[in-house]
C-alpha cells in the first residue's frame, strides 16, 4: 500500500517501541496544536474569536504555561479571554444574588434556577478547549486510517497483530471505530489481536505490580526488582493513557 500523508504517522507510531501507538500519535497531535496556538495563529482574528470564547482546559492551560517560547502571545490570549469571560458572567453573577427574605418580602426559590444556570455556563466554558477538540478529531481520523490500513495493507495488518499493547482508553476508541468501519471478517482478526495484546499486558502488569509490593517485605530485600521498578507508572499509562504525567523519575 502506497504511503500517504495520513498513513506515514501511523506507520511511524506502530514501528516505534512504545506502550501504545495511539498515545504516540496523540502526543504528536497535542504538541502540534500547542505550538499552533502559541504561534502566528494567535494574531489571526478567527483564532482569537475561538480562544476568547473557549480559553483552554486546565490540562492544556498548564501545558501552555510550561512553554516559554512566546510568553507575550500567551498573555495576549489570556487578556482577551479574561475580557470576554468577564463580560459574559460578572453582571449575571451579581444579579444572581437574591434579596434577603424579610417581613415584607417572603421566601422565593427563583434564585436557585439562576444559580444553576450560571454554574452550567461556567462549567461549559471551563470544559471547552480548542486543543482538545482538534486533537480528538485528529485521533478519530487516525483511528479510521488504522482501520483502512488493517483492511487493505497486509504489512500493516501483520504489524498491528504483533503490537505489544494499546492503553485502555485507546482500546475503547479502536473498538468503536472497528464497529463502524470494519467488515465482520476483518473485525474478527482485529479484535482478536487487540484482545490478546491487552490480555498479555494485564498479565505482565499484574505480575510486576504484585512483585513491586512484595519487594517491601524484608525477606525479598536482596531479590532482583526485575521489571517492577516502573510498574506503577506503566500501569497508570495503560489504565489512563500516556498524558505525560506518569513519567518515571
Amino acid at each position: 500500500m502506497k504511503e500517504t500523508i495520513y498513513t506515514i504517522p501511523v506507520n511511524d507510531a506502530y514501528n516505534s517501541e512504545c506502550e501504545c501507538p495511539l498515545c504516540v500519535l496523540r502526543k504528536k497531535a497535542e504538541d502540534n496544536e500547542i505550538e499552533y496556538y502559541l504561534g502566528p495563529s494567535l494574531m489571526e482574528p478567527d483564532t482569537r474569536i475561538i480562544t476568547n470564547k473557549t480559553g483552554f482546559c486546565p490540562d492544556h492551560m498548564a501545558k501552555l504555561n510550561k512553554q516559554v517560547t512566546n510568553r507575550l502571545g500567551l498573555a495576549l490570549v489570556m487578556h482577551t479571554h479574561l475580557l470576554d469571560y468577564d463580560k459574559d458572567i460578572t453582571e449575571d453573577l451579581s444579579n444572581a444574588a437574591p434579596a434577603k427574605a424579610g417581613l415584607l418580602k417572603g421566601r422565593s426559590n427563583d434564585y436557585k434556577a439562576a444559580c444553576r444556570s450560571l454554574a452550567d455556563r461556567i462549567d461549559a466554558r471551563t470544559a471547552t478547549c480548542p486543543v482538545c477538540e482538534k486533537m480528538n478529531k485528529t485521533i478519530e481520523r487516525y483511528n479510521e486510517v488504522i482501520m483502512h490500513m488493517f483492511s487493505h495493507d497486509a504489512a500493516f495488518k501483520e504489524k498491528f497483530m504483533s503490537t505489544k499493547s494499546h492503553c485502555l482508553p485507546h482500546t475503547a476508541s479502536l473498538l468503536r471505530t472497528a464497529a463502524n468501519k470494519l467488515s465482520q471478517n476483518d473485525a474478527a482478526d482485529f479484535i482478536s489481536a487487540l484482545a490478546q495484546s491487552n490480555k498479555n499486558c494485564f498479565a505482565e502488569l499484574e505480575h510486576d505490580v504484585e512483585w513491586f509490593t512484595q519487594k517491601f517485605d524484608y525477606r525479598n530485600k536482596e531479590a532482583s526488582w526485575g521489571n517492577s521498578k516502573n510498574a506503577i507508572q506503566r500501569s497508570m499509562r495503560f489504565l489512563s493513557s500516556d498524558t505525560g504525567e506518569f513519567n518515571e523519575g
